[in-house]
């Protein structure tokens, strides 16, 4: 079973191996329902009892999907963002890497009213009664509009009871630092940012989280799938793997190799080797991958590799 830990000072228990639910939304590859909830049901039997998941992913299918499956199950986490909308529009398949999805156009929108739109909404797709944890999704572009609306928006839910923990999900580091900052959020997503590849995160967002008990959650810890089947048609941060991390991810998997550990395995444990860093989120596209997942893990390995990686 997957152990659980306490998300930073929010009190909120998350399982160390959370679920990433954009594979479920048909990132890269169409899936069914019948599939979706098989490989959900194979993450329940293993103990993952925090649920990762945005509007975003599948243009609300994997939200849909998550909450059919937990439609009578309860001791659950589940997080999800604002910060899209969805609306009715023609959206081509693969539109933003997902395929199979439901005619819908996503619209950024971090305004106050955009946020409690896209909780109803997000409440509506899912039937849960509501969401553990609330997160500002990728307002790379948009600082001055998350911070005087979306935040304050959030903050405000959080103090009605309607959420018990906040934060935001980002790609990048350094403007997850200034929401550590500049406001009083729960916890932070970062995706890609603290793997065996890219470690720019532990040079200001780890520490400062740390130092004030924010929470940290690590998604992207395959860069997008690198880490994890580095074969011929891999993808790094979601595009081509360039030459020489092409060449960074030959010298790591070698040095597995030594130790008789899978590259992936390494990947997956290296985040929760940090102090400030609660929980890990793995997606899965089949039982089969949410078995090896939770067998890397539980994997030993060895600190004479740690020290070496």
């Amino acid at each position: 079973m997957i152990e659980s830990t306490t998300l930073g000072r929010s009190g909120v228990k998350v399982s160390r191996l959370g679920f990433g639910t954009s594979a479920i939304g048909g990132l890269y590859a169409a899936m069914t329902d019948e599939a979706a909830a098989e490989t959900l049901d194979a993450a329940w039997a293993v103990g993952t009892r925090f649920f990762d998941t945005a509007p975003h992913y599948g243009a609300g299918l994997a939200e849909r999907r998550l909450g059919a499956f937990l439609r009578g199950r309860t001791d659950h986490v589940v997080s999800t963002k604002v910060g899209r909308l969805l609306r009715p529009g023609p959206a081509a398949e693969g539109d933003e890497g997902f395929y199979g999805t439901p005619p819908l156009v996503r619209v950024r929108d971090y305004s106050a009213d955009g946020v409690y739109r896209s909780l109803a909404e997000s409440l509506e797709r899912t039937g849960l009664d509501a969401f553990d944890i609330l997160l500002i999704h990728d307002p790379d572009d948009y600082w001055e509009q998350a911070v005087r609306g979306a935040y304050p928006a959030l903050a405000r839910l959080r103090d009605e009871g309607a959420a018990r923990a906040i934060g935001a999900g980002m790609n990048q580091s350094a403007m997850l630092s200034r929401f550590v900052t500049e406001t009083d959020i729960d916890c932070v997503l970062v995706a890609g940012r603290y793997t065996l590849l890219d470690r720019e995160a532990e040079k200001e967002l780890l520490p400062l989280c740390a130092e004030r008990s924010v929470g940290v959650i690590v998604g992207g810890v395959f860069n997008s799938g690198v880490l994890a089947d580095p074969g011929p048609g891999a993808t790094f941060d979601y595009a081509p793997v360039p030459p020489e991390v092409r060449r960074r991810v030959t010298e790591l998997a070698g040095l597995c190799d030594g130790y008789d550990v899978p590259l992936a395995a390494a990947a997956l444990r290296f985040p929760l080797r940090h102090k400030a860093v609660s929980s890990v989120l793995v997606g899965a596209r089949t039982p089969a991958e949410v078995a090896e997942n939770v067998a890397h893990l539980n994997m030993d390995i060895p600190e004479e590799l740690w020290a070496e990686l």
